[in-house]
């Protein structure tokens, strides 16, 4: 964990020591440190996504500088923040960085194929691209690598990296070839179920160790993140062409695209938090209380 984490940490030790492990308390004392855990790990999308909508509401359509270009400020801010406040490694921030750039060329391909669009305004742009556009990419890489960090999470079963490597290089290619060629999303999310069918995620709370089919949890994500994106295309970051004439949900196919492009942003946090096995002696497997240098913080 960063300092300032450590630090939050520590303090909500002393303030659950002595409750309950067990029965209704216990139970939610866990759900509890869960909620705060993910979205502690969703600050960044959460400031983000606040903003979006806060200049959906209230920036003046008269302003000298352009909505789209206020927003981009404002999602430099939000990172230079989490640098600032230690609650992103340099390490991750590399990782996030790489999310940005694969994030924005296909923002750049896409809004040239006509798949949707933003406002004309604003000059911090490539092409027909606000910059702010790579930090809601950003956005999904700071979530999943501090998620990594805040649950602790173990994985039982995990495919090769080379060959999970292997399919997302393939799903990123085929966001751009499916324009051209035919669409092999279908075949693509058979590979990830092939891969991933047999694996468990082991998280921790606070006490309890958990566990979940990593598939169920890829589609959780997925889901999550498809609620996100009807709230910024709501608040006008972008629009799908079925949306100019009049906001409506996005359409519920967008969550296979959302499902496989979590898997790039998965796969590239494995190569910065490869993944681990449980610990027989103080993980998963282990009761909980019984990793004394953990639960006496």
């Amino acid at each position: 964990m960063t300092r300032l984490e450590r630090a939050i940490d520590r303090a909500a030790h002393r303030v659950l020591a002595g409750k309950p492990a067990t029965g209704l308390r216990g139970f939610a004392v866990e759900a509890a440190v869960f909620v705060l855990k993910q979205a502690w790990a969703c600050v960044f999308g959460a400031l983000l996504l606040a903003v979006i909508v806060a200049a959906r509401l209230w920036y003046p359509d008269d302003a000298l500088l352009a909505r789209n270009d206020a927003l981009t400020i404002a999602a430099v801010l939000i990172q230079i923040g989490m640098l600032a406040f230690r609650l992103e490694s340099g390490r991750e921030l590399w990782v996030i960085v790489l999310f940005h750039i694969t994030g924005t060329a296909m923002e750049l391909f896409k809004t040239d194929m006509g798949s949707w669009s933003y406002d004309g305004d604003g000059v911090l742009r490539i092409g027909a691209v606000p910059l702010f556009s790579g930090f809601m990419y950003a956005a999904v890489g700071s979530y999943m690598v501090r998620v990594f960090r805040l649950h602790e999470l173990r994985f039982s079963r995990y495919p090769a990296r080379w060959a999970t490597t292997v399919l997302a290089a393939l799903i990123y290619l085929n966001f751009f070839g499916h324009h051209y060629v035919w669409d092999f999303r279908w075949v693509l999310l058979a590979g990830v179920v092939l891969l991933w069918w047999r694996t468990i995620m082991h998280f921790r709370v606070w006490r309890a160790w958990l566990r979940a089919p990593q598939l169920l949890i890829f589609a959780g994500v997925a889901l999550f993140i498809w609620l996100a994106e009807n709230i910024a295309t709501w608040g006008g970051a972008w629009l799908y062409p079925d949306q100019l004439d009049g906001w409506h949900l996005v359409s519920p196919q967008k969550l296979i695209s959302w499902f496989l492009l979590m898997i790039i942003s998965v796969v590239m946090v494995t190569w910065v938090y490869p993944p681990r096995a449980p610990d027989p002696e103080s993980g998963p497997d282990s009761e909980p209380g019984q990793d004394p240098a953990r639960d006496a913080g």
